[in-house]
């Protein structure tokens, strides 16, 4: 990936900016964990920025605050109709581990992070090679949609397991508790768009 597009998360200042907001609707950490079904620690964590959230968090914490997941994303406010992100513009998660525990496995880029208060987000997901039992599941609200871009994706859910190869898609509900892993010898990519209600 050129250096160019390296532009981390971390320079958004995401923990800042849930703070700020918490702060504005005169909630304590602990009123915010509680809403969002999240741990003060993890909250905390976010907001000194010593955590890069999951997408499914941060789409909790947004919920939570009654905001938009874009509002983490955005530099400056915007309320352009037409947003383009050019592919050296696009934010980078940092590869970081979710409260002490094993890694969340993929990394992602925010294709879509100039345009405020969407109802779809897209990302481009690299989901990283990892064992079954070190899958990280989370759950948010909305539904979802994944294609296989290259590489091959196992989907596992409470109840079944689905093994996408390079151009299959799979689309589901994300209430339902769900995982990804990549299979094979190198990272899978993939396009996730992310509809929240």
């Amino acid at each position: 990936m050129p250096k160019s597009m390296q532009k981390g998360l971390q320079e958004l200042a995401i923990g800042g900016k849930v703070r700020r907001i918490r702060q504005e609707k005169q909630l304590t950490i602990q009123q915010l964990a509680a809403k969002a079904g999240l741990s003060k620690g993890l909250i905390s964590q976010i907001e000194n920025d010593q955590v890069s959230p999951p997408i499914s968090t941060l789409l909790k914490i947004a919920a939570s605050l009654h905001t938009d997941i874009s509002y983490f994303f955005q530099d400056k406010a915007s309320d352009r109709r037409v947003a383009v992100v050019r592919r050296s513009e696009r934010l980078v998660s940092p590869r970081r581990q979710v409260q002490g525990k094993a890694t969340l496995g993929y990394t992602y880029e925010s294709l879509a992070h100039r345009k405020n208060f969407k109802h779809m987000e897209p990302f481009l997901v690299t989901f990283e090679v990892k064992e079954a039992e070190e899958v990280i599941r989370f759950n948010h609200p909305g539904e979802e949609f994944v294609f296989v871009l290259s590489g091959r994706l196992e989907f596992s859910s409470p109840d079944e397991t689905i093994v996408l190869e390079k151009g299959d898609s799979l689309y589901f509900e994300s209430d339902l508790l769900h995982g990804f892993r990549g299979l094979g010898e190198e990272p899978c990519q993939a396009l996730v768009v992310i509809y929240h209600r």
